[in-house]
């Protein structure tokens, strides 16, 4: 590249032989590649000069370059001066183009052929009006014009501080993870996780399994990926309708209604096809000095049910209803390590079933040796289908009262099986579960709770605060 400048810095043509130059002003097509005997100019440097450049142009927030030019055609005659050999055109110092295509006084160049207008063919006149007939009266306008520029632009420095503002109160009225970023309480409140950081450490182990997984995609909606997974567990912490959920999102209802069912299928694949089951060594490992006398314990169990609408059928409300809660419920048996961890999730069976037939139902007894213990409350009667041993309080008979060594046997037992109904209360934390489910949800119902039980092992810390250690 080639560069001329004279003695009384005036503005320069520049030429340059590897490519063509091309006009910046919008609807002017001109470029140094069809147009030889046009001359091409950079931007001034003074910011002054700058300016008018950019208002007569007409191109808003336009951040110009070394590279940007303006031909010639835009400029009055008397601003071009020729320099030496006749060939070099210079602007003069302070020159500002004013020959625009919108305001008439210039004609619409063509790609097709040279252009090869002279100064005096620069101006035209309109047939139906002839207030822009001179170039005097076009550089009037285009200074109103540029006033108006100006004007937009101290408005724009007053508007942005309230499009911030703007920003902010859409952020505060929207659903979205963002929103409770900075309040542990709330991502409590709606997730169940025990704070941000563990919410996200699992949103990261989720995200590199969904995206590793080439057979399963979530649902593509509008809200991104995380608040699809935030708006789920609402749906299970909070118990909120769809409905509800719908306009705190921002959704639809059907929407919504596919991002529960998606996540609830994609969650169930997911940590179900984590191992829950933990080898004998790794419960010893792992065994509080809470049960020193009970070292063989290799899990603790106990049932849950969950309420649900009164089927239509007479027979399936017999089968569903439970005498213990005299409500039709769907059962489950839940089995807990020492330590705390849910290692066992049984499916649902009806509210009528007893205990000992959901533990021979539930293919517990092809995970027990007879170097297992495990711990049960009174009400589960299965010592003669357990293949190991079985720690459970002691039964009162009618006529007799329990020995000294039978109550001091149940006290034990009875305090340390109750922090299997306090993993459980973590999983009835989920409101989901306080109200009757409809029948509609039924058929997702299984892996709904499945889920929750999973996620039970992600939300929590310990149960005892000293096994923390």
């Amino acid at each position: 590249m080639s560069c001329f400048k004279n003695k009384k810095h005036r503005l320069t043509f520049q030429h340059v032989k590897m490519s063509s130059l091309h006009c910046c002003v919008p609807k002017c097509t001109r470029d140094s590649r069809l147009n030889s005997e046009i001359s091409f100019h950079t931007f001034p440097k003074d910011p002054e000069v700058r300016k008018q450049w950019l208002i007569k142009i007409r191109r808003y927030k336009f951040s110009p370059t070394p590279a940007t030019r303006v031909c010639g055609k835009h400029f009055l005659s008397g601003d071009l001066e020729v320099g030496p050999g006749g060939k070099k055109r210079y602007l003069r110092k302070g020159a500002i183009p004013v020959l625009f295509e919108w305001n008439d006084t210039l004609p619409t160049p063509r790609l097709d052929q040279t252009d090869s207008h002279s100064d005096s063919d620069m101006v035209t006149l309109p047939y139906d009006h002839d207030y822009c007939a001179t170039s005097k009266t076009a550089v009037m306008a285009d200074e109103m014009r540029g006033e108006m520029f100006t004007a937009l632009e101290e408005k724009d420095e007053e508007i942005r501080p309230l499009q911030h503002k703007a920003e902010a109160l859409q952020l505060l009225t929207r659903c979205c993870l963002d929103r409770y970023a900075g309040s542990d309480e709330h991502i409590r409140l709606y997730t169940r996780f025990a704070s941000y950081k563990h919410l996200m450490a699992f949103w990261r182990l989720v995200e590199s399994a969904s995206a590793s997984c080439s057979d399963f995609s979530l649902s593509t909606t509008k809200l991104p990926p995380i608040d699809e997974l935030l708006l789920f567990l609402m749906y299970l912490s909070t118990g909120q309708s769809q409905m509800e959920l719908a306009e705190w999102f921002d959704i639809h209802r059907s929407t919504v209604s596919r991002i529960i069912a998606t996540w609830t299928h994609f969650l169930y694949q997911l940590l179900g096809s984590q191992r829950l089951w933990m080898p004998r060594e790794a419960v010893r490992a792992h065994l509080p000095p809470e049960f020193a006398g009970y070292q063989d314990t290799q899990v603790i169990l106990d049932c849950t049910e969950i309420r649900i609408q009164a089927p239509s059928s007479l027979l399936l409300q017999s089968e569903v209803f439970s005498s213990y809660k005299s409500h039709p419920t769907l059962k489950a048996m839940i089995g807990m390590a020492p330590h705390g961890a849910v290692t066992f999730v049984s499916g649902l069976y009806a509210g009528s079933m007893s205990d000992k037939e959901i533990f021979k139902l539930s293919g517990i007894t092809n995970l027990l040796t007879p170097d297992m213990a495990i711990m049960v409350d009174k009400g589960f009667l299965i010592e003669n289908v357990a293949p190991c041993k079985v720690y459970r309080p002691a039964f009162c008979s009618r006529n007799a009262k329990m020995s000294r060594e039978d109550v001091i046997k149940t006290q034990s037992i009875a305090h340390l099986r109750v922090h299997v109904e306090r993993c459980i209360r973590c999983l009835k934390e989920n409101k989901l579960f306080d109200t009757s489910i409809q029948l509609s949800v039924c058929g997702s119902i299984e892996e709904l709770f499945s889920v929750a039980c999973f996620l039970v092992n992600y939300q929590n810390g310990p149960l005892v605060k000293e096994w923390a250690t």
